[in-house]
Protein backbone atom coordinates (compact mmCIF):
# COMPACT_ATOMS: atom_id res chain seq x y z
CA UNK A 1 0.00 0.00 0.00
CA UNK A 2 1.24 3.48 -1.03
CA UNK A 3 -0.16 6.88 -0.24
CA UNK A 4 -2.16 9.19 -2.77
CA UNK A 5 1.26 10.99 -3.86
CA UNK A 6 1.94 8.15 -6.31
CA UNK A 7 -1.58 7.79 -8.02
CA UNK A 8 -0.89 9.44 -11.45
CA UNK A 9 -2.01 8.53 -15.19
CA UNK A 10 -1.28 5.05 -16.10
CA UNK A 11 -0.92 3.36 -12.72
CA UNK A 12 -2.75 0.13 -12.00
CA UNK A 13 -4.62 0.10 -8.44
CA UNK A 14 -6.87 -2.57 -6.91
CA UNK A 15 -9.79 -0.59 -5.77
CA UNK A 16 -13.00 -2.65 -4.33
CA UNK A 17 -11.48 -6.26 -5.46
CA UNK A 18 -11.11 -4.75 -8.92
CA UNK A 19 -8.12 -3.74 -11.04
CA UNK A 20 -8.02 -0.26 -12.51
CA UNK A 21 -5.76 1.59 -14.83
CA UNK A 22 -5.79 5.64 -13.44
CA UNK A 23 -6.33 7.64 -16.79
CA UNK A 24 -6.34 10.76 -14.89
CA UNK A 25 -5.21 12.24 -11.33
CA UNK A 26 -5.73 15.72 -10.24
CA UNK A 27 -4.67 17.07 -6.75
CA UNK A 28 -6.94 19.64 -5.32
CA UNK A 29 -5.92 21.99 -2.29
CA UNK A 30 -9.37 23.73 -1.90
CA UNK A 31 -8.82 27.16 0.52
CA UNK A 32 -10.78 25.45 3.19
CA UNK A 33 -10.69 21.81 4.04
CA UNK A 34 -8.31 19.31 3.46
CA UNK A 35 -6.21 18.52 0.18
CA UNK A 36 -7.60 15.37 -1.69
CA UNK A 37 -6.81 13.80 -5.16
CA UNK A 38 -9.75 13.29 -7.92
CA UNK A 39 -8.91 10.04 -9.62
CA UNK A 40 -10.48 9.30 -13.24
CA UNK A 41 -10.12 5.68 -13.77
CA UNK A 42 -11.37 2.57 -16.21
CA UNK A 43 -11.94 -1.20 -14.92
CA UNK A 44 -9.62 -3.54 -16.35
CA UNK A 45 -12.27 -6.27 -16.17
CA UNK A 46 -15.53 -5.12 -17.33
CA UNK A 47 -13.94 -1.73 -18.87
CA UNK A 48 -16.28 0.62 -16.79
CA UNK A 49 -14.71 4.14 -16.24
CA UNK A 50 -15.42 5.65 -12.58
CA UNK A 51 -14.11 8.61 -10.29
CA UNK A 52 -12.74 7.99 -6.81
CA UNK A 53 -11.95 11.10 -4.50
CA UNK A 54 -9.22 9.97 -2.25
CA UNK A 55 -7.75 12.39 0.64
CA UNK A 56 -4.07 13.25 0.55
CA UNK A 57 -2.10 11.05 2.55
CA UNK A 58 -4.80 8.37 2.40
CA UNK A 59 -3.09 4.83 1.33
CA UNK A 60 -4.04 2.86 -2.01
CA UNK A 61 -3.72 -0.16 -2.91
CA UNK A 62 -1.12 0.57 -5.61
CA UNK A 63 -0.33 -2.88 -8.26
CA UNK A 64 3.04 -3.40 -9.52
CA UNK A 65 3.05 -3.44 -13.27
CA UNK A 66 5.69 -3.17 -16.26
CA UNK A 67 6.74 -0.27 -18.30
CA UNK A 68 7.96 -1.43 -21.59
CA UNK A 69 8.89 0.68 -24.97
CA UNK A 70 6.70 0.58 -28.27
CA UNK A 71 6.80 2.23 -31.25
CA UNK A 72 3.89 3.43 -32.85
CA UNK A 73 3.51 2.05 -36.44
CA UNK A 74 0.56 3.22 -38.14
CA UNK A 75 -3.60 3.88 -36.93
CA UNK A 76 -6.26 1.45 -39.04
CA UNK A 77 -10.05 2.67 -38.25
CA UNK A 78 -10.05 2.77 -34.78
CA UNK A 79 -6.68 0.02 -33.65
CA UNK A 80 -3.44 1.69 -33.21
CA UNK A 81 -0.46 -0.72 -34.10
CA UNK A 82 2.15 -0.45 -32.43
CA UNK A 83 5.75 -2.65 -32.38
CA UNK A 84 7.50 -4.28 -29.13
CA UNK A 85 11.14 -3.01 -28.98
CA UNK A 86 12.40 -6.09 -27.53
CA UNK A 87 10.57 -8.60 -29.35
CA UNK A 88 9.38 -6.81 -32.29
CA UNK A 89 6.00 -8.51 -32.20
CA UNK A 90 3.08 -6.14 -33.11
CA UNK A 91 0.79 -4.74 -30.58
CA UNK A 92 -3.01 -3.39 -32.00
CA UNK A 93 -4.48 -1.24 -29.33
CA UNK A 94 -8.26 0.40 -28.99
CA UNK A 95 -9.13 4.01 -28.84
CA UNK A 96 -10.13 2.90 -24.95
CA UNK A 97 -6.31 2.71 -24.40
CA UNK A 98 -4.33 5.27 -26.25
CA UNK A 99 -7.37 7.59 -25.07
CA UNK A 100 -6.80 11.30 -26.05
CA UNK A 101 -2.78 10.68 -26.50
CA UNK A 102 -3.67 9.39 -30.13
CA UNK A 103 -4.04 12.50 -31.53
CA UNK A 104 -0.53 13.06 -30.70
CA UNK A 105 1.29 10.07 -32.02
CA UNK A 106 3.39 10.01 -35.17
CA UNK A 107 4.49 6.95 -37.17
CA UNK A 108 8.02 5.97 -35.50
CA UNK A 109 7.47 7.80 -32.03
CA UNK A 110 8.24 5.71 -29.25
CA UNK A 111 5.87 5.66 -26.12
CA UNK A 112 6.25 3.83 -22.76
CA UNK A 113 3.58 1.12 -22.13
CA UNK A 114 2.31 -0.06 -19.16
CA UNK A 115 1.69 -3.72 -19.07
CA UNK A 116 -0.66 -5.52 -16.38
CA UNK A 117 -0.83 -9.45 -16.52
CA UNK A 118 1.14 -9.36 -20.03
CA UNK A 119 -1.52 -6.90 -21.24
CA UNK A 120 -0.78 -3.37 -22.22
CA UNK A 121 -3.32 -1.17 -20.10
CA UNK A 122 -2.04 2.07 -21.06
CA UNK A 123 0.59 4.40 -22.85
CA UNK A 124 2.18 7.05 -21.58
CA UNK A 125 3.80 9.75 -24.62
CA UNK A 126 6.47 12.36 -23.76
CA UNK A 127 5.23 15.66 -22.72
CA UNK A 128 7.24 17.54 -25.37
CA UNK A 129 7.04 16.30 -28.57
CA UNK A 130 8.65 18.04 -32.29
CA UNK A 131 6.67 18.48 -34.80
CA UNK A 132 7.07 19.40 -38.43
CA UNK A 133 4.07 22.57 -39.47
CA UNK A 134 2.70 21.47 -42.63
CA UNK A 135 0.00 24.42 -43.02
CA UNK A 136 0.40 27.90 -41.40
CA UNK A 137 -1.17 31.23 -43.50
CA UNK A 138 0.90 33.73 -43.81
CA UNK A 139 1.43 36.82 -41.55
CA UNK A 140 0.41 39.88 -42.80
CA UNK A 141 1.98 43.06 -42.14
CA UNK A 142 0.14 44.91 -39.44
CA UNK A 143 -0.78 42.14 -37.65
CA UNK A 144 0.04 43.19 -34.23
CA UNK A 145 -1.15 43.43 -30.84
CA UNK A 146 -0.22 45.28 -27.00
CA UNK A 147 0.45 41.75 -26.01
CA UNK A 148 2.74 40.92 -28.37
CA UNK A 149 0.71 37.35 -28.42
CA UNK A 150 -1.05 37.20 -31.81
CA UNK A 151 -1.95 33.43 -32.50
CA UNK A 152 -2.97 31.52 -35.52
CA UNK A 153 -4.07 28.46 -36.25
CA UNK A 154 -1.97 25.98 -38.14
CA UNK A 155 -1.58 22.24 -39.22
CA UNK A 156 1.09 19.94 -38.02
CA UNK A 157 2.60 16.71 -40.23
CA UNK A 158 0.55 14.39 -37.97
CA UNK A 159 -3.14 16.38 -38.98
CA UNK A 160 -3.40 17.71 -35.36
CA UNK A 161 -4.74 21.74 -35.39
CA UNK A 162 -3.21 23.83 -32.57
CA UNK A 163 -2.81 27.32 -32.40
CA UNK A 164 0.78 29.06 -32.74
CA UNK A 165 2.31 32.70 -33.13
CA UNK A 166 1.87 34.14 -35.96
CA UNK A 167 5.51 34.39 -37.19
CA UNK A 168 5.65 30.12 -37.35
CA UNK A 169 5.32 29.16 -41.42
CA UNK A 170 4.99 25.84 -43.33
CA UNK A 171 8.23 23.79 -43.12
CA UNK A 172 8.89 25.03 -39.45
CA UNK A 173 9.83 22.67 -36.55
CA UNK A 174 7.52 23.30 -33.23
CA UNK A 175 7.61 21.71 -29.96
CA UNK A 176 3.58 21.10 -28.46
CA UNK A 177 3.31 19.97 -24.70
CA UNK A 178 1.32 17.07 -24.90
CA UNK A 179 -0.29 17.78 -22.01
CA UNK A 180 -2.42 19.94 -22.73
CA UNK A 181 -1.76 20.54 -26.84
CA UNK A 182 -0.24 24.05 -26.71
CA UNK A 183 2.28 25.68 -28.09
CA UNK A 184 5.95 25.66 -26.64
CA UNK A 185 8.74 26.58 -28.76
CA UNK A 186 9.91 26.92 -32.37
CA UNK A 187 13.03 24.80 -32.66
CA UNK A 188 16.22 24.55 -35.22
CA UNK A 189 16.81 21.23 -37.12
Amino acid sequence: MLDTTYVRKGVVIRHNGDFFVVTEAKFVSPGKGSAFVRVKMRSLTIGKNIEQTYKSGEAVDVVEVENRRIQFLYKNGHKYSFMDNESYETIELGEDIVGDSGKYLLEGMEVRSVVFNEIVVSIEIPVKVKYKVTEAPPAVKGDTTSSGRLMKDIVLENGLTVRAPIFIRPGDVILINTDDGEYCERVNE
